[in-house]
């Protein structure tokens, strides 16, 4: 009896020091067993003795995680380098629309009444606006037009964003060689703008 006592202790004791494996496989059967599970098995390894549970897979799996998060972030910034950019574009096909107007004009217009602005560098108050920076331009070509038709205007000096503008409404200033100056909402703007 004591011999068995002592075998089985014995038995029990290399037992609670090596581990238990928990191996489960893809249709979720799961089976016990001394060593480590194959490839084919999630394993969980348990230890007797603790009661405590480490599987091997999970630095894995933390592995995939943060992988996947710095591609998701890769794709963020990618994304928002596209679409930049594609801002950066349509401001500059915005400018260019300026540029011609002022050269074909220049009894109406001066050489530096819509100068472009750089995107990378743009004055303090169109900062704020910067993701509306292609609107902006449209609508100091449409501001400085608008004082013209006004008869008011003989020639535009100056077409800027004004200080005062906000997020909900854009307000521009046209100077002009005569002394008048005009201030234009967004609203008013786009109302009057040809369909």
């Amino acid at each position: 009896m004591r011999f068995t006592l002592f075998i089985l202790g014995s038995l029990f004791s290399v037992c609670a020091f090596a581990g238990i494996y928990k191996c489960t496989d893809a249709a979720g059967k799961t089976n016990y067993q001394a060593k480590s599970c194959d490839q084919q098995h999630k394993t969980v390894e348990i230890n007797v003795k603790t009661g405590s549970a480490n599987s091997p897979d999970e630095p894995d799996r933390e592995k995939q995680v943060l992988e996947q998060k710095q591609q998701d972030e890769k794709l963020e910034q990618e994304q928002l380098l596209k679409k930049q950019n594609q801002l950066k574009q349509d401001a500059m096909s915005e400018s260019a629309k300026n540029r011609f107007l002022i050269k074909n004009n220049p009894e109406k217009f001066s050489a530096f009444s819509i100068p472009p602005y750089d995107f990378d560098e743009l004055p303090e108050p169109v900062k704020n606006y910067q993701a509306r920076l292609p609107d902006i331009e449209r609508l100091r070509r449409q501001a400085a037009e608008k004082a013209l038709a006004s008869g008011l205007c003989n020639r535009v000096e100056g077409s800027e964003l004004h200080g005062t503008s906000s997020k909900k409404a854009l307000v521009f200033s046209v100077d002009c060689s005569s002394g008048k100056n005009f201030h234009f909402t967004e609203q008013e703007l786009t109302q009057s703008a040809p369909k």
